[in-house]
């Protein structure tokens, strides 16, 4: 063997080895700062996986805790139906939908349904933290048309496109947060308004039309559990992942009147926010919410997300639809709850 060859394999086998190394490096300052080695870095707005505040501060939030609206942004652009709203370091998204032909209600069930499906352009909203447009992406196939509530993983934006009816199908989206890329995921068969991902399995969890039903499945959609809602409360639209295993919804119910202020033709809406155990199932805390938006619905009626610094919570809602009031803004409420017992 000349010693030109010799020379070139001891490069090469240099080289491989370099190469080995900085893979292994990288590996390991990912692992050092709480990445896998996809990059996935364990963290919801900002916090890691392991940071418990969340749930250690909403345990103390009651009826009696104080809210406070520390502020207003108004967005400038058509945002149609407000549905869900998530947060990455740089980006607000928001999922919206866009009616072209409303659903009419059938008579009696035809086909499974209980109404038509209507027409319609899922929207998903992305903003600078200014509340600038940045891009507007739109999702979904056919009759599935309906964005739902959306939750961010640290990685990527996962977002439920149902169709506008029960009982009917769905596809679940995940969009990268940086590049915008959107990948479809898997289809299900029924309408699922609300996602989360559980950083503990890795699974999607997600809510069925008025959360009366829950599912869990792998990345292949995989349906791996199912369990009833045992919480009549309130139909949650939009939910949040929080260590460790549980989610954090907020939603809406409609209630009638009394016979004098209208009786049933006279709907109020009533807030509230709960937590839910993801290993158990159970709901482990939840509480009214009653302020409300420039248009006049309660402020948890769709998007909705929440961060905890130590006993202090902020929570950021949308209530409004772009024709309604002012137009779509985000609302800012505070409140500090003194440790739960």
């Amino acid at each position: 063997m000349s010693t030109k060859k010799t020379s070139t394999i001891i490069t090469s086998v240099a080289a491989i080895i370099l190469a080995a190394s900085a893979v292994v490096g990288t590996a390991a300052a990912q692992a050092s700062n709480g990445n896998d080695q996809n990059g996935r870095k364990d963290q919801s707005e900002g916090r890691g996986q392991t940071d418990t505040a969340l749930a250690t501060a909403f345990g103390g939030v009651d009826r009696n805790t104080s809210w406070q609206q520390t502020s207003k942004l108004k967005l400038n652009f058509p945002t149609f139906h407000t549905e869900g709203i998530a947060f990455s370091q740089d980006h607000i998204f928001l999922s919206s939908v866009q009616i072209i032909e409303p659903t009419v209600k059938f008579a009696t069930p035809q086909g499974g349904f209980d109404r038509t499906p209507g027409k319609g352009i899922g929207h998903l909203f992305v903003m600078d933290k200014a509340g600038n447009l940045q891009k507007d992406i739109v999702l979904g196939e056919g009759d599935m048309y309906h964005p739902g509530g959306i939750d961010f993983d640290g990685t990527n934006v996962w977002v439920p496109v149902a169709q506008y009816r029960p009982n009917s199908s769905a596809i679940i989206y995940r969009i990268d947060a940086k590049t915008m890329d959107v990948h479809k995921q898997f289809e299900v068969k029924d309408h699922f308004g609300g996602i989360v991902m559980d950083k503990e399995t890795g699974h999607l969890v997600g809510n069925t039309w008025g959360s009366r039903r829950f599912a869990e499945w792998d990345l292949q959609g995989k349906q791996l559990a199912t369990w009833d809602n045992p919480n009549y409360f309130i139909d949650y639209q939009d939910c949040q992942y929080v260590p460790q295993s549980k989610m954090l919804c907020a939603g809406i119910t409609n209630l009638p009147q009394t016979p004098a202020a209208g009786g049933t033709s006279a709907t109020y809406e009533l807030g509230g926010i709960a937590m839910i155990d993801l290993k158990s199932h159970n709901v482990v805390r939840d509480v009214p919410f009653q302020q409300w938006s420039t248009a006049g619905h309660v402020a948890t009626r769709n998007p909705f997300k929440m961060t905890a610094d130590g006993n202090h919570l902020t929570m950021k809602v949308a209530p409004d639809n772009g024709d309604e009031g002012n137009g779509t803004e985000i609302l800012t409420y505070e409140a500090t709850v003194a440790p739960a017992q």
